[in-house]
This record gives structure tokens, sequence and C-alpha cells, in this order.
């Protein structure tokens, strides 16, 4: 906050920063910022002209791909398909596993209601 903004984040507890402008701020923060980078990752470096290059690439790929299938013998064995670029987050397409996504425990099942219980609830 005080290397983009110049505002120290302890003036929130000294009741010079509203919360209101807290979180303005911290929403705005740019992708540079030690919080997006921590809580993005490797997709806070990312802009929208990086992964729009990389489709770009990629789609080139596939077309070099598909004219080289097209235009090889028919005894020839076919091209390799091209791997995508690696974008943030997706472990899977660079051949390691992407992180396992954590489950909640399973909820106990309910209980049913005995009739005096029931009752009780009714009257």
């Amino acid at each position: 906050m005080l290397r983009h903004y110049g505002v120290d984040l302890l003036d929130w507890h000294r009741d010079r920063l509203s919360t209101r402008r807290l979180a303005v701020l911290i929403r705005h923060l740019p992708r540079d910022s030690a919080l997006l980078s921590e809580t993005d990752g490797e997709a806070a470096e990312w802009n929208t002209g990086d992964y729009l290059l990389a489709a770009v690439v990629d789609h080139l790929a596939a077309a070099n791909w598909m004219f080289a299938s097209v235009h090889s013998d028919e005894d020839a064995e076919p091209p390799e398909r091209p791997v995508p670029v690696p974008r943030p987050g997706d472990g899977d397409r660079r051949g390691t596993p992407a992180p396992p996504e954590p489950t909640a425990a399973p909820e106990p099942e309910p209980q049913p209601l005995s009739p005096a219980e029931l009752a009780r609830f009714f009257s």
C-alpha cells in the first residue's frame, strides 16, 4: 500500500483511513503488487496481451501441423501434434499435474426425528 499509493496500512487502525477506502485501494492494486503475486501466483504476471499472444502461437502451431499433415505422404508417419504454450494454472498442459483442489469433508447423514420431536416442533 505504501509503495503504490503512499498510504500506510496502519492508518486504517489509527482511523485515518476508512474501511471503504482501504477496500477500494486493495481492489485496484497493480499486478506487480505483493498481494496479487501471493494470491494469484504466476497469473498475476500475465495480462490480456500475454494470453492473446499465447493463443496466437497455439493457433499458428495447430495450423502448421494441419498443413504438414495434409501435405505429407499417405505412407509417412504423421507429424506430432503441437504442444500448447503453458499458461498459469495449467499444470496438466505442461505434463505436470495441477495441484488437487481441496475437498470439504462429507457432511454427516442427518438423523431422522422421533415422533415426539416432530410433535414438539409442530406444536
